[in-house]
């Protein structure tokens, strides 16, 4: 297979969160053709475990018009030195849990046809429960713990269908099925 090369890059939106530009790009039968890319801040999610609850949390999501539940996760951003640094802050934020130990689980490319975003999974044990302090945009988020029988379950009938959680889950389970006992 050919290499795609990028011929030019025109941004057509951006706001602090996400930008999108449109790349016109030279195909390896040596044709052209455009690309739209969506860009935006790298993401770390947690698998918060406690024996065999997981830790949840749910908000509103504007582009779907409900609540949903997912796995805490959130954007890094300059506060944080790296995706472990992350993962620590958005976990501490959106549930008051502290981690004693973090441990990666796999990078998922969350749409790669279009989205350049990349989400760094962790999983979150030793855990220590504090006060909960969500981003101001976060006022309407709760959490919970479920018992992992149950998280299965939302996601057979639908209430958890967050891609990025369903994936990290897959990944924690092949993390579980590779680590011995």
């Amino acid at each position: 297979m050919g290499v795609v090369e990028t011929l030019s890059s025109t941004e057509r939106f951006a706001n602090p969160w996400l930008a999108v530009r449109e790349d016109v790009v030279r195909l390896p039968d040596g044709g052209t053709g455009t690309r739209t890319v969506v860009t935006g801040p790298d993401i770390a999610l947690v698998v918060a475990l406690d024996g065999d609850r997981v830790h949840l949390v749910e908000q509103h999501r504007h582009p779907v018009g409900g609540r949903r539940w997912e796995l805490p996760s959130g954007s890094l951003d300059e506060r944080d030195a790296d995706a472990v640094a992350a993962a620590a802050r958005e976990l501490r934020e959106e549930t008051g849990l502290v981690a004693g130990t973090l441990t990666p689980l796999g990078t998922l490319e969350m749409s790669p046809s279009t989205l350049d975003q990349r989400c760094r999974v962790f999983l979150a044990t030793d855990l220590t429960a504090g006060a909960p302090a969500p981003d101001p945009e976060e006022q309407d988020l709760r959490s919970a713990w479920f018992a992992r029988a149950e998280v299965e379950q939302m996601a057979r009938d639908g209430r958890l269908s967050d891609a990025k959680s369903l994936a990290a889950y897959a990944l924690l389970l092949l993390h579980e099925r590779a680590t011995p006992s």
